[in-house]
């Protein structure tokens, strides 16, 4: 079986119990996709939580070194990083037990991603957060 992103009732569905987002992989660079992305979202109601070893804050939020050390409930981990990072981050994300992953645009990896799904996680692959939610909501 190959890996299907969910279809826009599901996505719908996701976004509604979204609150709180885990940004893997953030900017503190206003010019990166990462950072412009978890802004907006932001400005939308929604809670940023930045990960990113290399930074202290981003938007405003404490970052963190990597899933493991958010020390609260995730509800969607939204991944900017290279395919080749992306079957750590899933181990990561299934072990804080978050229930969806949203991997941006150009970050494909069909069996991680089909690993989290098997395991439970409602999983993106190959889209782009900001406008998925613009158009299903019409923000």
């Amino acid at each position: 079986m190959s890996f299907a992103n969910p279809g826009d009732e599901e996505l719908r569905t996701l976004l509604d119990n979204t609150r709180r987002i885990a940004v893997v992989g953030i900017s503190d660079k206003p010019s990166r996709a990462s950072h412009g992305v978890a802004k907006l979202m932001q400005q939308w109601g929604f809670t940023i939580i930045p990960v990113n070893p290399m930074l202290d804050e981003v938007l405003g939020e404490k970052c963190y070194p990597n899933l493991l050390a958010i020390p609260e409930p995730v509800d969607l981990v939204n991944v900017f990083r290279r395919p080749s990072e992306v079957p750590a981050i899933v181990d990561d994300a299934l072990a804080i037990g978050a229930p969806a992953l949203w991997l941006q645009l150009d970050v494909i990896d069909e069996s991680a991603a089909q690993r989290a799904q098997d395991a439970g996680m409602t999983v993106v692959m190959d889209r782009c957060l900001m406008v998925e939610y613009g158009r299903l909501s019409s923000e």
